[in-house]
């Protein structure tokens, strides 16, 4: 059973010194109010028993006491503060202390000021880690921002919810550059792409498992590239792109982002095959699924050119390494792990991939593209819409058929001009076969 919070309580933080009177409580809220709070404010009984119930139920318990201790004011302290169970300034308890009120309409801005402060005792003290790195870097709202909308939307207040967002959509910061919109760019396609409530649980997560500490709190604060970081962990995916997009990249993003996944190498998600950045599979680690990827996309997903130097491939997969970009140049051919591919001449000089199957990299390998055989050339390559044809063979009423990089065909036609319509396939590497009676020609062209 939880211990009854005492009758009153004597405020002796910052400039406050009232004694505040306990209105109500039960196994999870003690409200307490200042007399010049009206007695008719009773909106925050249930309201924010509620948040904190909901609050506990995703990060966790905050402390012993399962208490949210919400103290109000009337015509003094104007806006609000939080304190945490690790605060001694507040009695070890988590408090959020707002003003000047008058706080009766329990709607909009009464909601919005006490739930933000409580997403602060959230970022300053879940999973049993006292501190927030990442405040330097979203500031004293931006968190809370999408904090108060999840808050909104779980509770079933739409109506709120709705005014949030909508408000949100035109809010913009300063930081990190003039007219950023952090909850529209930045938080909300997180918070609506990756998983909703659970992937901002999980950035706490990450942090308590790996962010720098000493004892039970953070021994610093995190720079941009760590905060990319960790969320792309929390979001199992890079943000990379996303963050460029919300904040522009800059040269000091990139080197911090580097170094973050070194320090910190968790992956982003899952994938059948594991790239490293060191061998014996050090460094920055990233997973990668069935596909292509050209330099571009490696590096929206933080692997650098020339890079690998260790994988790991899951039974079943292989993964082929190319010097150059767009699946060009020299290769190398994986099935199973390889701890370090300086013993293969390949360290550090991979600039794109390709992952498939080791079924259909098998059936691949009996259709290789022979470079010396010059009688049927194909152009533009990478193509956009039509492919066109260069020979001077007799190749009316050949079989043209289109594979993709998993051996499944995608396309067939018969050879009745020098072109063929590739509009329709979607971006990647493919495998063009021509065949006509005794002899058959491989091609391998790039859709863009």
């Amino acid at each position: 059973m939880a211990q009854t919070p005492p009758a009153t309580w004597q405020e002796h933080w910052f400039e406050h010194n009232q004694l505040l009177s306990r209105k109500f409580y039960d196994n999870d809220v003690a409200v307490y109010y200042d007399n010049a709070v009206s007695n008719s404010v009773t909106w925050p009984n249930t309201f924010l028993g509620d948040v904190w119930r909901y609050t506990k139920s995703v990060y966790g318990n905050f402390g012993n006491d399962p208490h949210l201790f919400a103290i109000f004011h009337t015509n003094k302290y104007s806006g609000g503060h939080p304190s945490t169970y690790f605060d001694a300034s507040h009695d070890n308890r988590n408090v959020i202390d707002v003003g000047p009120g008058p706080w009766t309409s329990g709607t909009g801005g009464d909601l919005d000021i006490t739930t933000h402060e409580v997403a602060h005792i959230v970022e300053g003290a879940s999973k049993g880690i006292h501190g927030s790195p990442a405040f330097p870097i979203w500031g004293d709202s931006k968190w809370a921002e999408i904090f108060i909308y999840d808050v909104y939307l779980k509770l079933g207040k739409t109506g709120e919810a709705t005014r949030w967002y909508n408000q949100m959509q035109n809010s913009t910061d300063n930081f990190p550059v003039a007219g950023t919109h952090w909850f529209r760019d930045w938080f909300y396609p997180i918070y609506n792409n990756y998983g909703g409530t659970q992937v901002l649980n999980r950035f706490f997560t990450y942090l308590a498992q790996y962010f720098p500490k000493s004892g039970n709190n953070y021994s610093r604060d995190m720079n941009w590239g760590e905060f990319i970081h960790f969320w792309s962990g929390a979001a199992g995916v890079s943000l990379k792109p996303l963050a460029t997009a919300a904040f522009g990249w800059t040269s000091t993003f990139e080197t911090q982002f580097n170094q973050a996944r070194n320090d910190f190498p968790f992956t982003y998600g899952t994938g059948v095959v594991n790239v490293y950045k060191h061998c014996n599979y050090g460094g920055y680690v990233t997973a990668l699924g069935v596909g292509n990827y050209t330099l571009g996309q490696l590096q929206n997903l933080g692997v650098l050119n020339d890079d690998i130097s260790s994988v790991k491939v899951n039974s079943g997969y292989q993964i082929q390494l190319y010097w150059d970009d767009n699946f060009t140049g020299t290769t190398l051919t994986l099935t199973a792990d390889n701890s370090c591919l300086v013993a293969n001449g390949w360290n550090d000089k991979a600039t794109s991939v390709r992952i498939t199957t080791a079924g259909a990299a098998a059936r691949a390998a009996t259709i290789a593209e022979t470079a010396t055989d010059k009688q049927l050339l194909i152009y533009p390559n990478p193509v956009l819409e039509e492919l066109r044809f260069n020979t001077t063979l007799p190749l009316s009423g050949a079989t043209i058929r289109v594979l993709d990089v998993t051996g499944r065909e995608v396309l067939q036609s018969r050879y009745t001009t020098n072109t063929i319509n590739v509009s329709k396939l979607g971006a990647g590497v493919y495998t063009l076969m021509v065949i006509n009676k005794d002899k058959s020609f491989i091609r391998r062209f790039v859709k863009q």
